[in-house]
């Protein structure tokens, strides 16, 4: 059977979000123009941007895929490929229950960082959560990091099966220690959860810098794959992430890219904004810049402590 590798950043915001900067279109060219193959806008409660993004993103030649990033009563949860708001608020068990609904997937996004409204791992709903919740059967040295039964499920009381999640977030690029992401990465592999790379971009630059590649089948070339192959391949786990710090050298040719293709594109559409975005853009890749080498700096000092 044929098969293709398509990659996806699956988790960007765009101006439509209350924290996000950039205009889809450009979000698009960037991410067309650095590679990849899909890039879904996850904005904070508002899927307007999203849909209208996967509407236009062939023109990009990319694959369309809408999504949000929903407020739940127990943290933050990705929504991909839905095309209506899940209800804000809601407990996380419940959320992921309308996302399925709708046929998308839910993925659990930067778990455990509370700093950043990530879920506790007590609120991922869980099949073994149910069984306990069910039997009394609970592991107390498990337990210790973990509430009742019920909170278990997100808050809501079930018995038998549990509307899972689709997948964990097991790198994401905003992470500064990249202690979570370990973790992340322990939980998935210990409920069997596939794991998926996303850049968490706010600015351009940033965009892509993690992502996850997906194998595909029954597709000859990433033209012909749809937005349901995409979400298929999700649930089925055929997914590997790429989230390695890049070198100092590569992440400056992001940079400077970036700040190209937005000049260009505030050229295009005149908007007046463009001269502050661009300078916004070169004040944000100095930093960045600065933060790699001060990390490359502390990675090194680690290196050579071992053989001190």
């Amino acid at each position: 059977m044929s098969r293709v590798t398509v990659s996806i950043d699956p988790h960007v915001h765009s101006e439509g979000s209350y924290d996000g900067h950039e205009p889809v279109e450009l979000i698009l060219e960037h991410a067309a123009e650095i590679g990849l193959d899909a890039v879904v806008i996850t904005d904070h409660d508002v899927i307007r941007e999203s849909k209208r993004a996967a509407e236009i993103a062939s023109e990009y030649g990319l694959i369309g895929i809408p999504g949000v990033e929903v407020s739940t009563a127990h943290g933050h949860l990705l929504a991909i490929g839905v095309d209506r708001m899940p209800p804000r608020s809601r407990p996380y068990a419940e959320t992921v229950r309308k996302i399925h609904e709708q046929g998308g997937v839910a993925v659990v996004p930067h778990p455990f960082q509370r700093s950043r409204h990530g879920v506790r791992q007590r609120n991922i709903p869980t099949p073994g959560s149910a069984d306990e919740a069910a039997d009394g059967n609970r592991n107390p040295e498990r337990d210790a990091d973990r509430a009742d039964p019920v909170a278990e499920t997100g808050g809501v009381e079930t018995s038998g099966a549990v509307d899972e999640v689709d997948a964990i977030e097991v790198f994401n690029a905003w992470l500064f220690t990249g202690y979570r992401n370990r973790r992340a990465r322990r939980f998935a592999a210990e409920h069997g959860y596939p794991g998926i790379a996303a850049s968490d971009a706010h600015h351009l630059q940033y965009v892509g810098r993690a992502f996850t590649e997906l194998g595909i089948e029954g597709r000859e070339s990433p033209d012909e794959v749809t937005a349901d192959d995409v979400l298929t391949a999700i649930r089925r786990g055929t997914t590997t992430v790429d989230g390695r710090g890049a070198p100092i050298r590569m992440a400056a040719k992001h940079y400077v890219g970036a700040a190209g293709r937005r000049s260009a594109y505030y050229a295009r559409t005149g908007a007046v904004r463009g001269v502050r975005a661009t300078k916004r853009t070169a004040v944000d890749g100095a930093v960045a810049a600065k933060v790699a080498a001060l990390q490359s700096v502390h990675r090194t000092r680690r290196l050579l402590s071992w053989f001190a």
